[in-house]
């Protein structure tokens, strides 16, 4: 399969990351077309890290790696839905997500 589609309009695809067995949202991260590849051949997720400059398997540093259930395109091929099984917790900071900070708007019951 050719990935290339995915990466016409831009080098960089936002991936957002969500737990499989709960559809808990992990974390959002950026994949090139060499990260996606290296993602479906050894079936662990490999993201390219904008501050590094560089290609990233998530886990490579605590061990905490996310093996692919699937992968799914939006409907305009520009950004990936990436199920996964979380070893650990996910965010660096040591929170199981990286969506873990007080809400910066919430809608009361009254409204």
């Amino acid at each position: 399969m050719s990935l290339t589609k995915f990466f016409e309009k831009q080098d960089l695809v936002p991936a957002v990351v969500q737990e499989a067995s709960t559809g808990e949202v992990l974390m959002l991260a950026y994949m090139n077309e060499e990260s996606l590849a290296r993602t479906l051949a050894t079936g662990y997720t490999w993201y390219y890290s904008r501050s590094r400059g560089r290609l990233w398997q998530k886990g490579e540093e605590s061990g905490h790696v996310q093996r692919v259930v699937s992968i799914t395109a939006d409907c305009d091929l520009d950004t990936f839905l990436v199920k996964v099984e979380q070893t650990g917790p996910a965010c660096h900071t040591g929170e199981r997500t990286c969506f873990f900070a007080e809400p910066i708007f919430e809608r009361t019951k009254e409204e």
